[in-house]
């Protein structure tokens, strides 16, 4: 296996993780990866990124069986407006694409926020920066390696 920049990054603070690998002709669902390979889906989080009015861009990891709530997220950056960067914007963005988006490793740092949920287990998974493959890790190493903060941003069920 050939590693990302979220798994080079990963190595670089001595983080500890592991790799799930699944077939990346899985549709690009989180929910059915999740279940396709077994996981447990409260532990598997989707990375998001959302531009808000004045320009600035915004990374956010939420449950892969979550919405965002780009109110709420747009309350968290005080921001007046919130909405989510076209898929055809991502990979010149972040350096990522649809379905292989990592919160570590983009092309540049933004601001990251995870939903604290993560908090209630020991490791989750989340994309390890390419379509098939999965990093598995604390969420608190995550939010060292990305610099994330913590927070409630989906919507109410």
């Amino acid at each position: 296996m050939k590693k990302t920049n979220a798994l080079r990054i990963l190595d670089s603070h001595s983080i500890d993780y592991d790799v799930v690998e699944y077939d990346p002709s899985v549709e690009v669902d989180g929910a059915k990866i999740a279940k396709a390979n077994d996981l447990p889906t409260d532990e598997v989080f989707k990375t998001l990124v959302a531009e808000g009015k004045d320009g600035a861009h915004f990374v956010f990891v939420i449950p892969v069986e979550d919405e965002l709530d780009l109110k709420k997220a747009a309350k968290v950056v005080e921001e007046k407006k919130m909405e989510m960067v076209h898929v055809k914007d991502l990979l010149s963005l972040t350096g990522y694409i649809r379905g292989g988006c990592s919160p570590i490793g983009m092309k540049k740092e933004f601001p990251t926020f995870i939903h604290e949920s993560a908090l209630n287990s020991d490791r989750i998974y989340v994309s390890a920066g390419k379509k098939g493959l999965q990093m598995h890790l604390s969420p608190r190493d995550l939010a060292e390696a990305c610099d994330g903060k913590f927070l409630d941003i989906t919507k109410e069920g």
